[in-house]
């Protein structure tokens, strides 16, 4: 049981770097890069857990220790998740462009008012240069505007709830204006994104374009351009 209790120990470990990298950045305990140190160590330790899970679980089954394999491949899963998360979100970091404001009016995207001031301070401003353009393009061709057959005054409060649904901190709600701008916050690190919604009539209907922007890091691993289809498709 040696091998079992050093692989259940270390799972441990792994699941308590995992879950602690967040918090601990929300707090301000941890800067942004030790954070993420935290979450690869977490996964250096699932990569343990698991190879010594293997090994006490092989063990325990050829002698028959039932106990002691339920315990290896609990520690194994655990082991496998604390590797598997930090490595799904490298890997889609990675995989998307190294942008963090996304919009989906390339040529004229929608402007912040309400938010700029509490953005003074954000590492992110708020300037799109035209590379940023071009980057989006090829990266999120789907990305595009919504036309709805409805008056603005309808689509703002089909706007306004959406977003109150999503959980976003409402910024301000100009109704005659037809823009809605809003903070959304992410659970784990608390990464604040703003958001603003801009409907514009266009012809019977009414067209919704929303731009999503972070207020740290280069890159988003895709979060703003899946926060705007989500946004749309409700």
């Amino acid at each position: 049981m040696t091998l079992i209790r050093l692989s259940t120990g270390v799972a441990g470990l792994a699941l308590l770097l995992l879950y602690a990298a967040g918090p601990l950045y929300q707090i301000g305990a941890l800067p942004l890069a030790a954070a993420f140190a935290v979450l690869r160590w977490a996964a250096y330790f699932g990569i343990a857990a698991m190879a010594v899970s293997l090994v006490a679980g092989g063990l325990a089954y050829r002698r028959g220790e039932r106990l002691g394999t339920w315990l290896a491949g609990v520690t194994f899963v655990a082991g496998l998740v604390a590797f598997g998360i930090p490595f799904q979100w490298q890997r889609s970091a990675r995989g998307a462009p190294p942008i963090h404001d996304i919009t989906t009016d390339l040529e004229n995207p929608p402007t912040f008012v309400a938010v700029a001031p509490l953005r003074a301070d954000a590492p992110n401003g708020l300037d799109r240069p035209p590379l940023l353009t071009e980057q989006q393009r090829k990266a999120y061709p789907d990305l595009a505007p919504v036309t709805l057959p409805a008056s603005q005054d309808q689509v703002f409060d089909r706007a306004l709830a959406v977003a109150q649904d999503l959980g976003w901190r409402i910024v301000t709600a100009d109704k005659a204006g037809g823009r809605v701008e809003a903070t959304a916050t992410t659970r784990w690190f608390g990464f604040e994104d703003d958001v603003v919604v801009r409907l514009t009539p266009w012809g019977s209907g009414t067209r919704v374009d929303v731009r999503s922007v972070s207020r740290v890091g280069v890159g988003d691993a895709g979060t703003n351009a899946r926060r705007i289809r989500e946004y749309l498709g409700q």
